[in-house]
């Protein structure tokens, strides 16, 4: 596959060395010679000196032939200049990184729509996410970031007293736009065949258009479950996208951050959250923030050897759950010895998302969930592909579910009659022993 790579700085090169371990053909644009230089040594790359916003420099390194273009500069209007420009002169795919949320905010503006670019990639945002993966017993994140505000993911559990215990999925009546995506039972996850019956204490995974999620919540869930107190361990862009995706739900969250600007701005945003003047890497401001008693304390501070301290010290306070990020790959058995429960890699996470985007075919993006059992797709729906061809309940999609589609700038949960469209996008789910059978129904016939 033909990858351009607009910005040779510590993302780029890592993504160019990665597609080079699987032979894949790659040329690297930056406006530094230095850095090109840096990267030649190392890379069997072919570099070009020049802005990734210069369409001359852009006809160098052949983009009009690109299947995929990635702009991961250090500035986001640099990237998303950048990213429709290829995308305009013929790259059959491009993708463009974004630090700052607002960019990511479809509730304001669609900036990847206007700029006519396939996906926006914030590795920050998929650090958080993995994160939250971890935490949550599902992990349907693909969906909530692709669905962009349409589709709400609701996460419940079987209580006791329910009506729909032991009740076959078949006879449990639901609105039409509401999902089963997911349940988790005993600690393994799968998606719901027409004949499975829950248990109390299973996990379930509603997916459904926002006004009447919460009637069926209801179904499932009598009471309101214990709340748990998650402490977050920095402010920055992990652990913001962190405690927004768990505020709100059955988790209390503290952030500690000891940059008083940077509380200020969290605060502002984060209005569910508890903000902390303090410093984690301090055992007495640790005390003062009675981390010893969170259910989950989360490293996410900007440096690994801060984190590693931060985890060692909560877990002597006697926090229950210990995550981390690590961003040095020798420093995972570092964690392992000082029991730290998960480690979260930023690089592995970017690393499973770039190898989704080069797989080829219809597949945009492509993830699992924290038990690897089931996969999450983003799924491009293309002209003669069998999915086109007949409605969805006629389909042979057993132990798959199609759980959301964008179509013309709307999301909507399909039914069974839908008939999904070329241009369509998707969000699948499958069973990953099914994936090679399910992907078949979306490549076109010859």
């Amino acid at each position: 596959m033909n990858v351009v790579i607009l910005g040779a700085g510590t993302v780029g090169t890592s993504i160019a060395a990665l597609l080079c371990e699987y032979q894949h053909n790659v040329r690297l644009v930056d406006s530094s010679k230095e850095a090109l230089a840096r990267s030649g040594e190392d890379l069997d790359v072919q570099t070009i000196n020049g802005s990734g916003c210069d369409a001359v420099t852009l006809f160098q390194a052949d983009v009009l032939n690109a299947d995929l273009c990635l702009a991961v500069t250090s500035n986001d209007e640099t990237n998303l200049v950048g990213a429709s420009l290829c995308s305009a002169m013929g790259a059959k795919r491009s993708i463009a990184r974004i630090f700052d949320p607002r960019y990511l905010d479809y509730s304001t503006f669609d900036y990847r729509r206007h700029f006519k670019i396939d996906n926006l990639l914030s590795l920050e945002k998929l650090t958080g996410l993995e994160l939250a993966k971890s935490i949550r017993a599902n992990g349907l994140f693909k969906l909530e970031t692709f669905a962009r505000g349409g589709v709400e993911i609701h996460e419940v559990e079987v209580q006791d007293g329910s009506r729909e215990v032991g009740v076959p999925l078949r006879d449990i009546k639901m609105p039409a736009n509401v999902r089963i995506g997911l349940v988790t039972s005993r600690g393994r996850s799968y998606i719901p065949h027409a004949d499975d019956a829950f248990a109390v204490g299973d996990r379930i995974t509603l997916v459904g258009e926002r006004d009447v999620l919460r009637s069926v919540v209801k179904m499932f869930q009598i009471k309101a479950p214990p709340r748990l107190d998650v402490i977050i361990a920095g402010g920055g862009k992990v652990g913001y996208y962190l405690a927004k995706t768990l505020e709100g739900e059955r988790y209390r969250v503290t952030i500690m951050e000891s940059n008083q600007e940077r509380c200020e701005y969290l605060a502002r945003s984060l209005p569910k959250a508890t903000i902390l003047l303090a410093d984690a890497t301090s055992q007495q401001e640790m005390r003062e923030a009675r981390v010893g008693f969170a259910d989950i304390f989360v490293a996410s501070t900007g440096r690994d050897e801060d984190n590693i301290i931060c985890g060692v010290e909560a877990r002597e306070l006697g926090t229950a759950r210990i995550l981390s990020v690590v961003r040095r790959p020798d420093y995972v058995n570092v964690l392992e010895k000082l029991q730290i429960d998960t480690a979260v890699s930023p690089r592995e996470v970017m690393a499973r998302q770039i190898l989704g985007m080069v797989s080829g075919g219809p597949l945009l993006a492509s993830e699992e969930t924290a038990d690897g059992e089931v996969l999450i797709w983003e799924l491009e729906v293309k002209a003669n592909s069998p999915v086109t061809k007949l409605p969805l309940q006629e389909l042979s999609l057993s132990k798959t579910l199609i759980a959301a589609i964008v179509r013309d700038d709307f999301v909507k949960v399909p039914t069974a009659e839908d008939v999904l469209k070329p241009g369509d996008s998707a969000v699948v789910l499958v069973n990953k022993s099914l994936a090679s059978e399910a992907l078949k129904l979306f490549i076109p016939s010859p």
